[in-house]
């Protein structure tokens, strides 16, 4: 029998292990590393070993070169080998602006064009302030302010001072429009939307709260709820009161002079007009939404009269609670109905009106106008006053478990209508 062949490896001479030691007996760093033997040459090692090696060492290259062959065709489809060399980063470059900042220049955008407002009444003198919305003299403020006035001051943050005139009053809410003529220079505030309004975004205040001493005083705060309904009682003397729907409600410091000012957010645009302040606690004011004041804007600029749609109602602005306390079938739009004293059911629809004429009736659901849903986001009265009077628009009503379509021609609402 042939002795089969056998591979023995040469045993390797390692150096003492008291060579790792120090002479005073410590323990050296890296002490549990072996000492690094010196490969052998690929001559010295038996054939088989070597074939094995360059078979190894064959394989890899192959590799290599496929693999990196393959990597530079990926990249160079990605264009990766197109453009410039690339530049080491040493770090990121973020623009951040500070709370403050955005203030500072939005009260900049919008400072130039708030007014003082000095309104000579028979009953006395009151102050408030406006703000300029067109170059030509045109100037947006609260009917309460310069309602039933002799006289009217204007006072610009430039110092200089005008006479102004009342071009007309708002029928729908505290608004008004007041004209300066043989005025040069002035600035228009920038006009923003109040459509996409968040509670929580910020707002800012400016106006004259103690009068013409503190004129241009700013305040600053958040958008502290949506859609607010109060009675706003005149400070002018003449009795009477407005009820205002819809209101923006800021934390933001309103004072009495403040009334007629902007409300502006933090890009520098006048999102509503701040109207009046809570009287039985702090830190709560109101503002009317800048979208409901654009129309009699635009009529003043147009030299038409002051005026608002009118379709002869009385509703209920349908939520999930109103609609779970009269066990109704719908929990959005506006219900056609009003109660007596005496909580009961009367009559809503006005006699001879613009709803009475299209067939509308008491317990009705108004669901949409030119195919916007009425809801929390679309109340009626906003959706409205985007319309003038004499328009015929579509209204979509729910009626006994039926939707219903009719047109009704806007009237123009009278100034006694609530």
């Amino acid at each position: 029998m042939t002795e089969a062949n056998h591979y023995e490896p040469v045993p390797e001479q390692r150096p003492p292990w008291q060579a790792g030691f120090q002479p005073d007996g410590s323990t050296p760093e890296r002490w549990f590393e072996p000492a690094q033997a010196t490969a052998p040459a690929a001559e010295d090692l038996p054939a088989p070993s070597r074939s094995l090696i360059v078979a190894l060492l064959a394989t890899s290259l192959v590799g290599a070169v496929l693999g990196g062959g393959g990597t530079f065709l990926a990249l160079r489809e990605t264009g990766a080998f197109d453009g410039p060399a690339a530049t080491a980063t040493v770090g990121i470059n973020v623009a951040v602006q500070s709370e403050s900042g955005a203030i500072i220049e939005a009260v900049a955008k919008v400072g130039p064009s708030v007014v003082t407002i000095v309104a000579q009444q028979a009953t006395g003198q009151t102050t408030g302030s406006g703000m300029v919305y067109d170059s030509a003299g045109w100037i947006l403020t609260n009917k309460h302010v310069v309602e039933s006035a002799t006289g009217i001051d204007v006072l610009l943050k430039d110092g200089r001072d005008f006479k102004g005139s009342l071009y007309g009053v708002d029928t729908l809410t505290d608004l008004a429009i007041v004209k300066v003529d043989g005025a040069s220079g002035l600035s228009p505030a920038p006009i923003g939307t109040s459509s996409a309004l968040q509670v929580g975004q910020l707002a800012i205040a400016i106006g004259s709260p103690l009068g013409v001493d503190y004129s241009n005083s700013v305040t600053c705060g958040i958008v502290s709820a949506l859609g607010r309904d109060i009675t706003v009682t005149s400070d002018t003397g003449i009795a009477g009161s407005t009820a205002l729907n819809g209101l923006i409600q800021t934390d933001a410091a309103i004072s009495a002079g403040n009334s007629g000012g902007p409300l502006v957010d933090d890009s520098g645009r006048v999102i509503g007009v701040t109207t009046t302040q809570a009287d039985t606690a702090q830190g709560i004011g109101f503002a009317i939404p800048i979208d409901i004041a654009k129309p009699i804007m635009q009529q003043a600029l147009a030299g038409t009269k002051l005026s608002r749609p009118f379709i002869g109602i009385s509703y209920v602005a349908l939520d999930p609670g109103v609609a779970a306390k009269y066990n109704l079938p719908l929990d959005h739009g506006a219900w056609v109905h009003k109660e007596d004293s005496d909580g009961n059911s009367v009559e809503a629809v006005t006699t001879g009106g613009p709803a009475d004429q299209a067939g509308v009736k008491t317990g009705d659901i108004i669901t949409a106008i030119e195919g916007q849903t009425i809801d929390a986001t679309h109340p009626l009265e906003e959706m409205l006053v985007q319309y003038a009077p004499g328009r015929t628009v579509s209204i979509e009503l729910y009626r006994g478990g039926q939707y219903l379509t009719v047109r009704i021609t806007l009237g123009t609402r009278p100034d006694a209508t609530s």
